[in-house]
């Protein structure tokens, strides 16, 4: 099991996008969640977010929820932090993007790393697996419980994409004898805390991964291990996709004004809506 206290400040990098989300708030669960329906509300395709910790709030998870209601996905964006994401103002103390990182002086970079430290390790202690997975599980739970949901996607970002490849492990018993948790196909964005081969040898539904390689929480050596190891997965579907020189978060909270950085992050929703109409379907 990971520990959960090794996230560096690249785990919040990234930048807030313009526009305004199109979906509403519902209680579900006993969560707060945003949701985005598609023309016509068919819930037979399903997708959950389960976000990093900038949480169910942050717009530009909303936005790109949005998207893929328009590609036809009921979407879900559950606050399974209960209230307690970090605020979007803690970009600031961040990780830049990769040119301004690159300009840096040790100075600042020592400085960014001792304040996202101390803030985040307590949080991660907070909401350790003991405590979110079962929060996870229950909301997955309750969407299979609501009426015209048909098959379930499961996306996540950096702390999320974690508990979404263990949705991709599929559903196990309780100690009463009901089902727990489990989706029907999963997409990750640069995942971070994961466990190799942990989290990856009880994997047993379609899994995609949109990779970065300058990913500061998922190093060339973790890159490849999970590689090799899913290679040796020839019964279950999966991809891995590199994407060049983008850092941790690219895929949510790349920079626009970037043409590379946008394109990676247009890549990447691709990449996701993809899987799901072929795994969803």
């Amino acid at each position: 099991m990971s520990t959960g206290v090794g996230v560096s400040s690249c785990c919040i990098s990234g930048k807030v996008q313009e526009g305004t989300p199109k979906g509403h708030v519902e209680t579900i669960g006993g969560l707060n969640t945003y949701v985005s329906e598609p023309e016509g509300g068919s819930k037979a395709k399903t997708v959950i977010f389960f976000t990093d910790i900038l949480g169910w709030e942050f717009k530009n998870t909303r936005l790109l929820a949005d998207n893929y209601a328009k590609a036809g996905f009921y979407t879900y964006i559950p606050d399974v932090h209960n209230g307690d994401s970090l605020p979007v103002s803690f970009l600031d103390n961040a990780e830049p993007n990769l040119k301004t990182k690159e300009q840096l002086t040790m100075i600042d970079s020592v400085k960014n790393t001792a304040i996202v430290g101390s803030t985040m390790a307590p949080w991660l202690i907070t909401h350790r697996e003991s405590v979110s997975r079962p929060i996870v599980d229950g909301f997955v739970n309750a969407v299979r419980q609501i009426p015209g949901t048909n098959k379930i996607g499961a996306v996540g970002f950096c702390w999320g994409a974690r508990y979404a490849i263990l949705q991709a492990h599929g559903r196990k018993e309780s100690e009463s004898g009901s089902d727990v948790g489990g989706v029907d196909a999963v997409y990750v964005c640069h995942p971070s805390l994961v466990t190799v081969p942990g989290d990856f040898d009880p994997v047993t539904k379609p899994l995609s991964m949109a990779l970065g390689t300058k990913d500061s929480l998922l190093d060339q050596k973790k890159r490849g291990q999970i590689i090799d190891f899913m290679a040796k997965k020839t019964d279950v579907p999966h991809e891995i996709r590199l994407y060049e020189d983008q850092v941790h978060g690219f895929a949510l909270r790349g920079d626009w004004s970037s043409d590379k950085d946008k394109k990676a992050m247009d890549d990447a929703e691709e990449q996701g809506i993809e899987w799901f109409q072929k795994y969803l379907s």
